[in-house]
């Protein structure tokens, strides 16, 4: 996608604001046209002869021009504002939309505080080109009014005004391409800075507790500078622009005086028109001003526009799928022959049995990872396939997917509300108090103030360590999904609560297909097999006391 594509979404999205916006403020610059004009008039036709009925009419037009002036403007702006808010939320509800798709590939290469930055502050400054857009059509208008006014008093003075202004309109253009370059690096470097204090403040608490503030300080010290910079770059962009556009008009404008003045003493023009012509003169200097912030405005947001589209346009990280399970999903899981492209997975072949509980130890947690990737979609192998009730899973839409795999990572996070809603989010009906006995996080609940009432803080940083790993269990074990992935969920409790959720765990879980991707005793001893899986590959497969009594490296992969 380019940014042409996201600034045409973002105007037509709400062209009927702007476009209202856009008429009230033309017409509001040509009321600003009117009032010189009409004070030129009562120059002429009521003060030089004395003529006071004349000056009450032309006043009371001129009451009834700033009224006009009045109305317009405020009614203008609010249409251009609404334009602009709407506009913005709608381009966030699409950045959400392709972030949250189950295709995954928007977050690659990205730091989720980079992703928020795009969606808040890139996506506000396209919005803004609707107010920009309003002010340059009604700028472009007070000086095409201003011009056939000056044209109707002196041929001269109104094409120089209609004539100067196209050249004026490329100058402007030309000065806003340095801008545009440096507010983009302006913004991506706001964004990884943004990335990178969002990632430090997550690990707080571990780089306390290793004692590397220094080195995480020095890292935000360091990107902060880059960021600064960017942004100074940027200013001084804008400062350039500014002063430029200020001089152009400036000149601009005092030609327009110029030839005035000596059309006035040459006596081509009255006093009454002379008035009017300085009056224009200094009217010019607004909409000539307004286009070059709108300028401005227009370059920021193409490079805003730009970063939005790079998200946008991200390709998925998995295709979509036309596949269909068998009803009802049985949850039998083959692999056959898989490789990765990271290589942590190499020719591994498994079959998980419908109902089973399945144990898979790794020796290195990059095939973890991989491993969980795969079942979950969220990669697709390189060579091989995964398989559930016989269906590639590469061939099945990734949301289809998602509805009958669950995969709970270790690092799971939990969310701000209740510790009920968090168990509850995506529930099936009656398994939450299945789910959180079975994870002994209702004996977490019953530990709090107000129970499963009790409202959690930021990613759930008001629970210990084991608390959260229970609630996030249970959130996993509520969905009642016919294939779950467990990835460690009991690295941080004791071992008394460890071997009653493994118990519970298994009796939840009766007649449901589950892997629990770990190193726990506990855990393992409870599962109907064991998979070894070491250099990516399955090496040996048994129960877990044969495997711990017969396999040295297994044994060494689970109790030291």
């Amino acid at each position: 996608m380019r940014q042409g594509e996201v600034l045409r979404r973002a105007l037509l999205g709400q062209w009927r604001h702007a476009a209202l916006s856009a008429a009230l403020a033309a017409s509001h610059q040509g009321g600003e046209v009117l009032v010189p004009v009409v004070i030129g008039v009562v120059i002429d036709q009521a003060i030089v002869p004395g003529d006071g009925g004349a000056l009450v009419t032309w006043i009371a037009v001129l009451a009834a021009v700033f009224v006009t002036l009045s109305f317009s403007f405020r009614f203008s702006f609010r249409a251009a504002e609404r334009a602009s808010e709407q506009a913005g939320h709608e381009l966030r509800l699409e950045l959400t939309r392709r972030t949250l798709d189950p295709r995954g590939g928007a977050e690659s290469g990205r730091l989720p505080g980079e992703l928020v930055n795009v969606a808040t502050g890139d996506a506000k400054r396209v919005g803004a080109v609707h107010v920009a857009l309003g002010a340059a059509i009604a700028s472009l208008a007070g000086l095409v009014a201003g011009g056939l006014a000056l044209l109707w008093m002196s041929v001269p003075l109104g094409l120089l005004v209609l004539l100067g202004i196209p050249p004026l309109l490329g100058l402007a253009h030309v000065l806003g391409k340095p801008l545009e370059r440096r507010s983009g690096a302006e913004q991506e470097r706001a964004a990884h800075a943004s990335g990178v204090a969002a990632d430090l403040i997550a690990g707080l608490r571990v780089l306390k507790g290793i004692g590397a503030e220094r080195s995480a300080v020095e890292r935000y010290r360091a990107t902060s500078r880059a960021s600064l910079a960017a942004t100074v770059r940027a200013a001084r962009a804008q400062a350039w622009h500014d002063g430029g556009m200020l001089m152009l008009t400036g000149v601009f404008i005092a030609i327009v005086a110029l030839v005035g003045g000596r059309l006035a003493v040459s006596g081509d023009i009255t006093v009454g028109q002379l008035v009017t012509a300085v009056g224009l003169a200094q009217f010019l200097l607004t909409p000539l001003s307004l286009l070059s912030w709108a300028n401005g405005e227009f370059a920021q947001g193409r490079a805003s526009a730009a970063r939005i589209a790079s998200v946008l346009g991200s390709p998925p990280a998995v295709a979509e799928g036309d596949g269909v399970l068998p009803q009802p999903v049985r949850g039998a899981v083959r692999l056959r022959e898989v490789t990765c492209g990271d290589g942590a997975v190499r020719g591994l072949s498994l079959d998980v049995a419908a109902g089973e509980l399945l144990g898979v130890v790794t020796t290195d947690p990059k095939t973890a990872t991989s491993l969980l990737r795969l079942l979950g979609r969220a990669a697709d192998p390189e060579s091989g396939e995964v398989e559930v009730d016989g269906v590639p899973l590469r061939t099945l839409d990734p949301a289809e997917i998602r509805r009958v795999i669950v995969v709970a990572e270790h690092d799971a996070d939990l969310f701000e509300g209740s510790l009920l809603d968090n168990v509850t989010a995506a529930s099936a009906d009656g398994m939450a108090e299945k789910a959180m006995a079975a994870a002994a996080a209702d004996e977490v609940a019953r530990n709090l103030p107000q129970g499963t009432a009790t409202v959690l803080s930021e990613r759930g940083r008001s629970l210990s360590g084991g608390q959260r790993q229970r609630v996030a269990l249970a959130r996993a074990l509520a969905v009642d999904a016919p294939v779950l992935v467990l990835h460690d969920p009991t690295t941080a409790v004791d071992a008394v609560t460890e071997a009653g959720i493994a118990a519970g765990l298994r009796k939840v879980r009766e007649g449901s297909t589950t892997i629990v991707v770990a190193t726990s005793p506990a855990l393992l001893a409870e599962t109907d097999r064991v998979a070894f899986v070491d250099g990516g590959a399955v090496i040996a497969e048994g129960a877990h006391g044969d495997l711990a009594r017969e396999h040295p490296a297994y044994r060494a992969a689970v109790l030291f």
